[in-house]
């Protein structure tokens, strides 16, 4: 680690002892430690070796052996301890303008919101208002907060870039002379987090009129530069977007070209040389399939177009015909208001069922997630109880008795095997201890396997996008285990985790492991995070003889039964 790093990591330890309550003089230690470290001339590793930062004022003996730990191993045992004890999103609140430690406990206490997306669903939603001392005009600077924040890390998760995205093509789309407009960019492609925003627009007649009424559009800070082809925007909230302008004959391979990725472009510009077409100058094709068609290609889907042998399949006629949406029948992995969510029994059955849903999984936290309200055993009955109503009502959508159990620190699931036995099937999931190393990670989550009762492993390597890394785990060893013992594995569509990451499931796939779509919905509100999961689904290859959840319930649960019956 350098001194950013470092620097950054005592930081992290300050806000989480401030979220203990810890010694005010402790925290402010690690604070002072901080900024010295940051402002340390010189390389630290030196400073460290020489025993000049043992000098420094505000390092030390015990802040001295962190940094020492964080410069040469990249870890530090206190830093784990308090991320197992205290949710790491909390300490990003800590950042907003006016969330002091005494709201940032009182929102996670009444709520159970532990990240900024949820604390900005439960902005959106009334949730925050109705609590004592907060109301509308908090909640409003809340939100504020929440996209300064956003705009200081530089990247925004996709759903949020995607929702700007459409927002700002139906503004250009009422801009004069313009007669289509596209997106395209990282959005296109289904990136799990996006920078700029990209858009192609078919344009009748001069540019002037178009830059003009931008210049002057709600929101828009300035021209980064403008050019006959091509026009770049910064606005008030940070966002840039490029605006590339194309004539109709030319509008298919400007989409290509502004969609990319780079990768997938050098490729294809090899391609037309090869076959003596001009790349630079740019082919013609109002549409895409006509510019892939002049290179002897079939039109290569925007999830795909990342460089990883998509050209070399279009070439062939070997061209995947990916996962949609329409295709799943099962929603996985939502939770109810007997743990951390918002929507009864009875909402979620309703919301399913007019989605199209033939059957949905419940799965609520287990007991051992107290932060997350975990289901109580004593309310099991209760709650199966609900389900067992709302499937007599219910006749064209089932609703399953699941739960996601955690993968305890020993490698066990929460609850005996007794009342797991109770539930229609489980999800087993690691909520805690993600400070452990590769080793004691993998064999925690192999034994985890080795219960019969798991048919599916949640979120498998605990990411959470722009916050927090994935645990070390030795996929390869978890994916042979899966498909050796018949467990589904996750690709977990919470927009802030959208987890497995897209080019590890290609490697899930091919060691022969079934993938299961799950929402990881906490209200009916967030019913299309499966998109977003279709997505990476999509960016990884994904055909509907992949996934767990396109089949009927009747097959969903004989898969849950034949990894029950194996010893």
């Amino acid at each position: 680690m350098d001194k950013k790093d470092v620097a950054r990591g005592l930081e992290e330890i300050a806000g989480f002892l401030e979220l203990k309550g810890e010694n005010p003089f402790r925290i402010r230690a690690y604070r002072t430690a901080a900024r010295a470290v940051a402002t340390l001339p010189g390389e630290l590793s030196k400073a460290l070796s020489s025993g000049a930062l043992a000098e420094v004022k505000g390092v030390g003996p015990a802040i001295l052996e962190i940094v020492r730990e964080l410069v040469t191993t990249g870890r530090s045992r206190v830093l784990e301890d308090l991320r197992d004890e205290v949710p790491p999103g909390l300490v990003e609140m800590l950042q907003i303008a006016g969330l002091g430690v005494t709201k940032v406990r009182q929102i996670h206490e009444a709520l159970h919101v532990e990240r900024l997306a949820e604390l900005e669903e439960a902005a959106r939603d009334g949730r925050l208002a109705q609590l004592p001392r907060f109301g509308k005009k908090t909640t409003e600077n809340i939100l504020k907060g929440i996209d300064f924040l956003r705009q200081a890390t530089g990247f925004r998760l996709f759903h949020h870039a995607r929702t700007e995205a459409v927002a700002l093509a139906e503004v250009l789309r009422t801009m004069p002379g313009v007669r289509r407009v596209a997106i395209a960019g990282s959005v296109r492609r289904h990136a799990e987090i996006i920078r700029d925003l990209d858009f192609v627009v078919e344009l009748d007649g001069s540019a002037g009129p178009l830059v003009e009424r931008l210049g002057a559009a709600p929101g828009v800070r300035e021209f980064v530069s403008k050019t006959e082809r091509t026009i770049t925007l910064r606005f008030g909230s940070g966002t840039v977007a490029d605006i590339y302008l194309a004539p109709r004959e030319r509008f298919g391979f400007e989409l290509i070209r502004a969609t990319g990725s780079a990768e997938h472009l050098k490729q294809l510009a090899e391609r037309a040389r090869s076959r003596g077409l001009a790349w630079d100058t740019g082919l013609a094709g109002c549409e895409e399939a006509e510019v892939y068609r002049e290179l002897g290609l079939d039109s290569i889907p925007a999830e795909l177009r990342e460089g990883q042998g998509e050209v070399e399949a279009a070439a062939a006629g070997r061209l995947p015909a990916l996962v949609v949406r329409s295709d799943l029948v099962g929603f996985l992995h939502c939770h109810t208001n007997y743990s951390d969510g918002t929507s009864t029994v009875t909402e979620w059955a309703e919301a399913c069922r007019a989605a199209g849903y033939r059957y949905l999984g419940l799965t609520d936290h287990s007991k051992s997630a107290t932060y997350a309200g975990g289901l109580r055993e004593e309310d099991i009955p209760r709650q199966h109880a609900e389900v067992d109503d709302a499937n007599r009502r219910f006749a064209d959508v089932r609703v399953l008795k699941g739960v996601e159990a955690d993968i305890l620190q020993d490698g066990t699931l929460d609850y005996a095997p007794e009342v797991r036995a109770g539930f229609d099937f489980i999800i087993a999931s690691v909520h805690s201890r993600y400070g452990m190393d590769e080793a004691r990670m993998t064999h925690r989550v192999l034994k985890a396997m080795d219960d019969p009762q798991m048919a599916i492993l949640g979120h498998p390597t605990g990411r959470l996008l722009l916050s927090r890394d994935p645990y070390p785990l030795d996929l390869d060893a978890v994916f042979a285990k899966a498909a050796d013992c018949g467990i589904a594995i996750e690709i977990n569509a919470d927009p802030q985790r959208l987890d497995l990451d897209w080019r590890t499931v290609r490697r899930a796939v091919a060691a022969g492991v079934t993938i299961s779509l799950g929402a990881d919905a906490h209200g009916v509100s967030a019913i299309g995070n499966m998109e977003l999961g279709v997505g990476i689904a999509r960016k990884a290859w994904l055909t509907r003889r992949d996934v767990l959840n396109v089949e009927p319930v009747e097959a969903f649960l004989a898969f849950v039964d034949r990894r029950r019956g194996r010893s």
